[in-house]
This record gives C-alpha cells, sequence and structure tokens, in this order.
C-alpha cells in the first residue's frame, strides 16, 4: 500500500441503530493522515462512538444498524472486508480495557492478537516486546494484567493495538475510567507512540486538560451529528471555543476559565488552552479584582450515613480497611482515590448493593445489610459506573417507571414522574428506544434518572459524569445541587477533581482501602492528602497556585470563584 493512500477515511457516514428514530452520525466525514492525530468531539448522543466503531467495521458487520457512506481503511471498503482482517490496520482502544483484556499474562495478552493472525511466532515476540516497551510494561510482562492499576491496563491495551502493526489507532474515551495519575500514563504512552511511530491516531476524549500538545486536528460533531467544525487545535478550540460551549462539548478547564474572565472583563489573548497558559496569561494583568470570599455549605445537623469500623475482605483481599466515616443531611460528598483504592466497594457498601458486614453501616436509620430490597430502594437511590448494570426493562420509559411500580403507586403518578424526568434528562424523543441502544451519555442519564425517580433521600452515584456532554454533566450537577440544598445527601466516587472543587461540600479520600482525610472540601484541598493518596489537585487550583503575582488569587480552586459574568 503506497503512502498516498490515507490510512483512514470516511465520507458521507450515517448511522442508525436499529429502532432509532435518527441517524447519529448523519453525514460525517474524516479523513486522517499517518502519524495525524485527530480528536473527535461531540455533544453526548452525536455519534462519536458509533463513527468509532465504524472505523474498523464492527458496523455493519458485528452490530446492528443502518449504514450509509463509505469507510475505507488504507483504501479498503470496510463493507467489503471483515473485522478481523481490518484490526491487522484498525487498532481499537475501548473506555474499558477489561472488556478486551482476556488473557492470563501481560505478555500473553500482547501476543494474542499478531497470534490470531497467524503471525509466525519470533515476529510475534518481537513485536510484543516493541510495544510493552513504548508503553513502559515490558518489566511487568509476567504479570497478571489485574495486577495493573487502571493506567497500566489501558496502556496494555494500547499495546494490544500496536502488536498487530496497525495503520490507524482509534481510541474511544481511553481516560474515562482513570485517576489523575493514569490519565498522564496514558497520554505519556500515546505521546511515545505518536514520536516513534508512522501511527494515526483517532481519539474520541471528553478530557482535554492535557491534549492541546498532542492533537493535530479536531473534528467536531453537532448535537444532529452532523459536521460542525474541523481544523487545527487552534482554529477550533481556540478560535471557536464560544460555538463548542454553546454546542454543549468539552473545552480544558483553562479555556472555560478563559471564557468566564473575558465575559467579565478580563481578556486572555489568545484564550489559554492549558493550566500554564492561564497562569501566564493572568500573572501578565497588572491589576485583578479581589476574588469572593470563600464560603463553605452550611454543615447539617442531623448523620444520615454513619460508617463504623467497616472492614470489607474479598478473595483474600482487604479492600476496605476499619472505616468511619459520618455523613450529615443534606451534603454532597466526594468519594476520591487512586484507582483500587476501595471507592466504589465503600459507596457499594453504604447503599447495600453489595451488602456489608451487618452493624457496621446506617444510612437513614437503617441497616442496609438487614432490610428488604424495597425498603432499601425507598432509602437510597444507587447508579453505577456502567449504566448498563442496572437496566431491566426495554423500553426507557418503562426502566423510569420499573422502580415506582414496584412500590404500587397509581399509574398516573408513575406516568406523571415519568414524563418530568424523560423532559429533565432529554430523553423524551427516546422513550420507547431500547436501554441498551442508547449511546453511553443516553444511558448514563436514563440511570440517574432511575436513582432520582423516587425521590429517596439518599442518592449514591459511581462516576455520574462519565460519558456526558458539558451540557448535559452541568445540568446533572446543578441538579444534583438544588437536590443537596433541598436536603437530600448525596454521595458521589469520581475521578474529575474539578467537579469535586466546584461542586463537592464535603471530601473523603481513600488510599488502599483506608481513610486518609476527610472534611470540607476547602480543608481537604488547602492540605496535603491528595498527593499523599497519589491524586492531583484540581486543574484552576494547579493553575492559581502556580500564580507569581496576585497572590489572593492563589486559593482559587471552583470556576464559580472567578469573577462573575460568563460561562463557568
Amino acid at each position: 500500500m503506497t503512502a498516498a493512500v490515507p490510512p483512514l477515511a470516511a465520507h458521507g457516514v450515517r448511522i442508525r441503530h436499529d429502532g432509532a428514530a435518527r441517524h447519529t452520525p448523519d453525514g460525517a466525514d474524516l479523513e486522517v493522515a499517518a502519524g495525524e492525530v485527530v480528536l473527535l468531539l461531540g455533544p453526548s448522543g452525536s455519534g462519536k462512538s458509533t463513527l468509532a466503531l465504524a472505523l474498523d467495521g464492527l458496523i455493519p458487520h458485528a452490530l446492528p444498524a443502518e449504514f450509509e457512506g463509505v469507510v475505507r481503511v488504507s483504501g479498503v471498503d470496510t463493507r467489503e472486508s471483515t473485522p478481523g482482517r481490518l484490526s491487522a490496520q484498525v487498532g481499537m482502544v475501548f473506555q474499558d480495557p477489561d472488556s478486551q483484556l482476556v488473557t492470563g499474562t501481560v505478555l500473553d495478552e500482547v501476543c494474542f492478537g499478531p497470534e490470531n493472525l497467524l503471525v509466525p511466532v519470533d515476529e510475534v515476540l518481537v513485536r510484543a516486546e516493541e510495544a510493552l516497551r513504548r508503553v513502559g510494561l515490558w518489566e511487568r510482562r509476567e504479570e497478571n494484567p489485574d495486577r495493573l492499576s487502571g493506567g497500566g491496563r489501558q496502556r496494555l491495551a494500547i499495546a494490544c493495538a500496536l502488536a498487530l502493526r496497525p495503520r490507524v489507532i482509534v481510541l474511544d474515551e481511553p481516560t474515562a475510567n482513570l485517576d489523575p495519575v493514569g490519565i498522564e500514563e496514558v497520554y505519556a504512552a500515546l505521546a511515545e507512540v505518536v514520536a516513534a511511530h508512522d501511527v494515526a491516531i483517532v481519539l474520541v476524549e471528553h478530557n482535554l486538560d492535557q491534549l492541546a500538545g498532542l492533537v493535530d486536528r479536531v473534528v467536531v460533531l453537532d448535537r444532529d451529528g452532523r459536521p460542525a467544525a474541523s481544523g487545527t487545535v487552534d482554529a477550533v478550540l481556540r478560535d471557536r471555543a464560544d460555538e463548542l460551549h454553546a454546542l454543549g462539548v468539552w473545552l480544558p478547564v483553562a479555556a472555560l476559565a478563559g471564557l468566564r474572565l473575558r465575559a467579565a472583563g478580563i481578556r486572555l489573548e489568545p484564550l489559554p488552552l492549558t493550566l500554564g497558559e492561564l497562569a501566564d496569561g493572568l500573572d501578565a494583568i497588572a491589576a485583578l479584582p479581589d476574588p469572593p470570599a470563600p464560603a463553605d455549605a452550611a454543615p447539617g445537623s442531623e448523620v444520615v450515613v454513619r460508617v463504623s469500623g467497616l472492614t470489607v475482605q474479598r478473595r483474600g483481599a482487604t479492600l476496605l480497611d476499619r472505616v468511619d466515616l459520618e455523613v450529615r443531611r443534606g451534603e454532597l460528598l466526594a468519594i476520591v482515590g487512586e484507582n483500587g483504592a476501595g471507592k466504589t466497594t465503600l459507596l457499594q457498601a453504604i447503599a447495600g448493593v453489595q451488602a456489608p458486614p451487618r452493624g457496621r453501616i446506617r444510612i437513614a436509620g437503617l441497616d442496609p445489610a438487614r432490610v428488604d430490597a424495597r425498603t432499601l430502594a425507598r432509602t437510597v437511590g444507587f447508579v453505577f459506573q456502567n449504566p448498563e448494570h442496572q437496566f431491566i426493562r426495554h423500553t426507557v420509559a418503562a426502566e423510569l417507571a420499573h422502580g415506582l411500580e414496584l412500590q404500587r403507586l397509581p399509574e398516573a403518578e408513575v406516568a406523571a414522574r415519568v414524563e418530568e424526568l424523560l423532559g429533565r434528562f432529554g430523553l423524551a424523543e427516546l422513550r420507547e428506544q431500547h436501554p441498551f441502544l442508547l449511546s453511553g451519555g443516553q444511558k448514563r442519564r436514563l440511570s440517574v434518572g432511575t436513582a432520582l425517580v423516587a425521590g429517596a433521600p439518599v442518592i449514591a452515584l459511581d462516576e455520574p459524569t462519565f460519558g456526558q456532554d458539558r451540557e448535559r454533566a452541568v445540568e446533572l450537577l446543578e441538579l444534583l445541587e438544588g437536590l443537596r440544598r433541598e436536603g437530600t445527601t448525596v454521595l458521589v466516587v469520581t475521578h474529575d477533581m474539578q467537579l469535586v472543587a466546584d461542586y463537592a461540600s464535603h471530601v473523603a479520600v481513600l488510599r488502599a482501602g483506608r481513610l486518609v482525610a476527610h472534611g470540607t472540601t476547602r480543608e481537604v484541598l488547602a492540605g496535603d492528602a491528595l498527593e499523599r493518596a497519589g491524586l492531583r489537585h484540581p486543574p484552576l487550583a494547579r493553575a492559581t497556585r502556580a500564580l507569581r503575582h496576585h497572590p489572593r488569587w492563589r486559593g482559587i480552586t471552583r470556576l464559580a470563584e472567578l469573577p462573575a459574568g460568563g460561562p463557568g
């Protein structure tokens, strides 16, 4: 194949899933040159992940969908090949690395793909060593993939793609489930790939804070899945930031801060995309207004959640070690920590999703280890990290109605509550759609809706903004903030430290199953607990802490603490 043939070219791609009312994407064009890194952006439901699945032939060959247009990989029409054959040209890395890891050692995992392509044994081993060295895992080649961190498993998935010697690697939100250190590991690995290989990369991603120096071109889809913008990072993310913000697309935190400051009359030129650019731009301004006085949320009086000496062990491993925690009525507690720190285990134990030891937890006066499922569902609403783990009905509307029907509420009340949530979460036109055929962001909104519909006094959410566009994420967080003000207690597991700074009233920090800090968000962010737990401070806080001038701004952590007048 000559170099003149692009590794990847898609023209007029229209895809409609079975049961869907419209095509998403709808007329997408994408051409990627050798060695180029293309970032694909768009609101939730615009068809980004669907387009990614079409780039390696999974659509139309493996997933039921109406497919129009053409996708060519190294000049080959994907409709005339198979995903197996195309995998030698296009490597795919999904959101969840565990969904594509199948063997018992790191080395075997990387060898698995080339072996299935009947590559000679000696060549398989050469490819495996080269790929593992590229992502920094060669020294761990004899370990079980389960022993790697989340970032390590995602780097392993990238190595598996590299071992196929593809011309293109497509990554669909590869950092969505990772802590900040894991995100840095993945981007460092991608930077190595870009520097050392003539491989094209297509990246679907919401977390843009570290991408400005890696990406060559940005392609944006609008809400209807149609092309909205294409160009360099400067031409799209800087020059058209206002349009993208209005479209609901995620922007780097530095750009969000810059837009807010511009609307308040403080112009940073050019619009910052990195934290360094934001700090330098602020330092270049002679005088800045004093930031507002910080204020913590008023403490509640009633303890709604009490955890006492909670230890959880599974398969000989201690996941939680003597955790003591109190959460009061009307608090929004963010539970943070590295991958594997025990965050989800703690949340599931509190909500009774995984039965905790008896007598160690009280939630609204009940022991989740002793009460029946119906009583527990009226007390705490739970949202899984993977929305599909909680879907049991055949339509969106029926899924929302399920919990209410179990409580034997009148049919009219059930219908009214369902209609309210369909509108609130932008799912009205999808009411008859099967939940499994929704986009990732739509699935997340539905899962949150199922937890909220019953009006439980406690809501527990595992990574609630995962897969959401900025507009829907803000809507959800504002909704949770409103519930908190009304007295609902909200527990959130998240890796998004800016979300923690902007919305959490309190923070609990876990490391290796132990609670290392718990207090108001301001108290925790002012200390060193995050660093001790292997985390990073929120992006805005890292920028303001780096200021050489304007000492009063060094304590700003929340976008809302910046001068008012623009988007946040």
